[in-house]
C-alpha cells in the first residue's frame, strides 16, 4: 500500500484457519520460493540468463545457506543469484533501479511491508496467480498480494508468527489451574513471578530485546492488540495504559539480560531463561536436541482476546526486469508443497500452498507448528500485520514503541506521560507517510493515533 490507497482487512480468522495453519495441518498453505539449478547462488550474477533474486530474507548466513540449497535442489529452469539484504538496502535498490530504468533484479522477495510501498514499480501477475489456481493458496493471502488495488502484485511466498518456548523446568512453577496452552497474560506474569521466586530470585523469563532483538513486535502484534483491539489508533488510550502498566509488571520479572538478546534459541539452549517469546524462526534450535524437553506454546489472551502477529512474505517482478518469464518460472516452480516444506524444515517458516506435513518434519517444528496452529485457531483471536507501507519510516514507528519500552519499562517514567509523549512523535511520523492504518486497526483514513 502506498500513496494513501486503501488497505482493506483481507485476513480474517477462519480465512486462516482455511489457508493451512489451523485445521489439524492437514492441508497445509505454504512459500513459494525461488531457486537455482544446480549453480552457485552466492551474489549477484551478471550471467544473460540468470535470475537475480533480491530478498529481505534469510539474511544470517546459515539460514541463507540452508536455502540457496533449497534453491539448488529445486528450481530447474532458471539459474538464480540469491541476493538477501537488509530492507533499506532492498528498498534503495528497487526504488533507484525502476525509477531510473535499469533494472537488474528480476525477482523481489519479501514482507509485506517491504513490497507495500513500491506497488507503482511491480509487475501485474494476475497470470502467475492464475496459473496457480490449483495450488491452495488462499484467495485472501492472494488479495493481499493486490497490495490495496485491482491486480495481483506480489504472490504470497511464506508465512510465520511469534509464540512461546518453555522448558519444562518451569512447569514446576506454573499457577494452578492454568493451562499453558490457553494463557491468559495474568497467568504469565503470575508463572514469570514464581519461577523468579521459585529460581532464588533470578528470572527464567526471557524477551528479544536486544540490539536486533524483534521485541517491538511483541508491543505491536501481541501486548497492545491483546490489552486495546488496535495497535496504532489506540496507542495511548486507557487500555494501552492498563497494557504498558502489565508490561512494566512483566518486565520486573524478566532476565534483565534480555536486553542483550537478539534470539532467544540462544539464551534457551544456554539455560539463562527457561521461558521465552520469539520469532518461531528464532526459537526453532532451542528444542532441536532434545524436543520431549520443552514446550512450545501460543501466546497469552488479554482483555480484548488473543492478538498474534501474522507474518507474510510474498515474490514480486520489478517493472522492467530483464528476465520476467524466467523469474515467473522461478515462483511457479517453488510455489509447490515438496519446496515449502523443505522451507519448513529447514527455515521454519510456514506454507502457503496445501501441504500435508510430512511424518518425518523435525520434532522442533513440529512443536512450533502445533502453536502456531492453536495461536490461529483460539476463539478471539485478533490478526495483526507488521506496519505496512512506511518504507524507511518502519524503522521511525517501531523505535517509538521501542523508546516507550525503555521510557516505561526500564526508566520508570510514568506510563500515560509517556504514551503522550510518544504519541505525538508517531504521529508526527505518521502524518508525513500519510498511510492507511493496518490489521487490526480499521482501515480507510491516513493512520495516526487517536
Amino acid at each position: 500500500m502506498t500513496n494513501g490507497t486503501p488497505h482493506r482487512p483481507l485476513i480474517s480468522r477462519r480465512t486462516l484457519l482455511r489457508a493451512g495453519l489451523g485445521a489439524g495441518f492437514g492441508a497445509f498453505a505454504a512459500p513459494a520460493l525461488a531457486a537455482c539449478g544446480g549453480v552457485s547462488t552466492s551474489g549477484a550474477s551478471g550471467d544473460s540468463g540468470t535470475v537475480n533474486f533480491l530478498s529481505t530474507q534469510f539474511t544470517p548466513v546459515e539460514e541463507r545457506q540452508r536455502f540457496e540449497k533449497i534453491l539448488g535442489s529445486r528450481v530447474t529452469a532458471a539459474k538464480v543469484a540469491y541476493n538477501p539484504v537488509d530492507a533499506g538496502v532492498f528498498a534503495s535498490t528497487l526504488q533507484s533501479q525502476v525509477d531510473a530504468g535499469k533494472v537488474q533484479v528480476s525477482l523481489v522477495g519479501g514482507l509485506h511491508g517491504d513490497l507495500a510501498p513500491h506497488a507503482g514499480r511491480l509487475l501485474d501477475l494476475d497470470d502467475v496467480a492464475s496459473a496457480l489456481a490449483d495450488r491452495g493458496i488462499d484467495a485472501e493471502l492472494l488479495g493481499l498480494g493486490k497490495l490495496g488495488g485491482t491486480t495481483t502484485k506480489y504472490i504470497p511466498w511464506m508465512q510465520a508468527s511469534y509464540v512461546l518456548a518453555v522448558h519444562k523446568k518451569a512447569l514446576q512453577w506454573l499457577p494452578s489451574g492454568a493451562d499453558p496452552q490457553q494463557l491468559t497474560y495474568d497467568q504469565l506474569l503470575a508463572w514469570a513471578t514464581a519461577a523468579r521466586a521459585g529460581n532464588g530470585g533470578k528470572p527464567v523469563f526471557g524477551i528479544p530485546a536486544g540490539p536486533k532483538g524483534l521485541y517491538h513486535r511483541f508491543f505491536q502484534g501481541f501486548l497492545l492488540p491483546s490489552f486495546t483491539g488496535g495497535q496504532i489508533t489506540t496507542f495511548r488510550g486507557a487500555d494501552a495504559a492498563q497494557a504498558w502498566s502489565y508490561m512494566k509488571d512483566l518486565w520486573a520479572v524478566t532476565a534483565p539480560a534480555s536486553t542483550n538478546y537478539d534470539f532467544m534459541q540462544e539464551p534457551l539452549q544456554r539455560g539463562e531463561v527457561l521461558m521465552a517469546w520469539d520469532h518461531v524462526a528464532r526459537l526453532a534450535a532451542a528444542p532441536k536436541g532434545k524436543p520431549d524437553d520443552w514446550l512450545v506454546l501460543p501466546a497469552p489472551r488479554g482483555p480484548k482476546g488473543l492478538g498474534y502477529l501474522l507474518v507474510v512474505a510474498g515474490l514480486a517482478i520489478p517493472r522492467g526486469a530483464p528476465e520476467v518469464d524466467k523469474a515467473k518460472d522461478v515462483i511457479k516452480a517453488l510455489a509447490v508443497a515438496d519446496a515449502q516444506l523443505d522451507v519448513l524444515r529447514d527455515n521454519a517458516f510456514f506454507p502457503v500452498v496445501k501441504a500435508t506435513l510430512p511424518s518425518d518434519l523435525p520434532p522442533a517444528i513440529a512443536l512450533e507448528a502445533a502453536a502456531v496452529q492453536k495461536q490461529q485457531g483460539a476463539s478471539g483471536a485478533i490478526v495483526s500485520l507488521p506496519p505496512v507501507g512506511l518504507g524507511a519510516k518502519d524503522g521511525e514507528v517501531s523505535q517509538i514503541f521501542k523508546n516507550t519500552f525503555k521510557e516505561i519499562c526500564i526508566d520508570g517514567k510514568p506510563v500515560q506521560q509517556v504514551l503522550d509523549n510518544q504519541a505525538k512523535l508517531l504521529n508526527t511520523i505518521l502524518d508525513e507517510a500519510k498511510v492507511p492504518c493496518w490489521k487490526p486497526d480499521p482501515a480507510g483514513a491516513t493512520c495516526r493515533v487517536a
